[in-house]
């Protein structure tokens, strides 16, 4: 049931036409968020946003490209005035060591799940200094604090993203707006599987994890809805970790 603890906002989330942003979208319009749906996937994000109803509306993102996040700003300013939330989810997770990472993959990686938060970042914050402040949140990693060797660029720009919450959060505090990361562990998502095809990640999350299960996407959306939230009104330039223990 509804509590509505994110009613009139409005809130952008990347990445989300499947798995962990589709909850994110979701779970924020449920509690009464004019939620921007989108993806790299149009047609996604429109199926997304249309199942979430009420004032939720999609638009295709790539968030690699400045021009891409130029044009969607545009759009949210022309219709909405402002912006309130942000929830860069985004990313991709290419499962390459040292060695079996090019210059090519490194340089996708960061585009992606990098430059792809500067960017949510500058271009969000411009439209929420509109609205005297906002809530962003990036999604991060427990790769963020325990790098994962099987997972070099994946681990790299986690860190980064980590590094880059906690400067815009001192650099965003005076206009009012908050920015944190979340720090997902083993979550049942297609990135995961799709990264690691023949996983079996409930058995994989059981045995992993001191809470003895596997994530699911709803699990990291409660934290995310928090976080946008008035509730977390004192809260900034933190990790949230989502991990079932794995990092205590």
């Amino acid at each position: 049931m509804s509590t509505g603890q994110v009613a009139g906002k409005i809130v952008l989330v990347t990445g989300a036409g499947r798995g962990q942003g589709a909850e994110h979208a979701r779970l924020l319009a449920r509690e009464g968020a004019a939620v921007i749906v989108t993806d790299i996937r149009g047609d996604e994000a429109a199926a997304v946003a249309a199942e979430a109803g009420g004032d939720c509306w999609a638009a295709t993102l790539d968030v690699a490209s400045e021009v891409s996040w130029v044009g969607l700003a545009a759009a949210i300013q022309g219709r909405h005035g402002r912006l309130d939330g942000l929830v860069n989810n985004a990313g991709i997770a290419p499962m390459a060591d040292l060695a079996q990472t090019d210059l090519r993959l490194f340089e996708r990686t960061v585009a992606v799940n990098q430059s792809g938060v500067f960017l949510g970042m500058k271009y969000g914050a411009d439209l929420m200094r509109a609205g005297g402040g906002g809530s962003i949140v990036n999604i991060a990693s427990i790769a963020a604090v325990r790098a994962d060797p099987l997972f070099f660029a994946y681990s790299a720009t986690k860190w980064a993203v980590r590094g880059m919450t906690r400067a815009a959060a001192r650099s965003l505090a005076p206009a009012g707006i908050r920015v944190n990361a979340i720090l997902p562990g083993i979550i049942d998502t297609p990135m995961l599987t799709e990264a690691v095809p023949d996983l079996d990640v409930a058995g994989f999350g059981a045995a992993n994890t001191p809470l003895g299960r596997v994530g699911v996407p709803a699990d990291v959306a409660a934290a995310v809805l928090f976080l946008v939230s008035d509730a977390s009104g004192f809260v900034t330039g933190t990790d949230i970790a989502v991990d079932g223990g794995i990092t205590a």
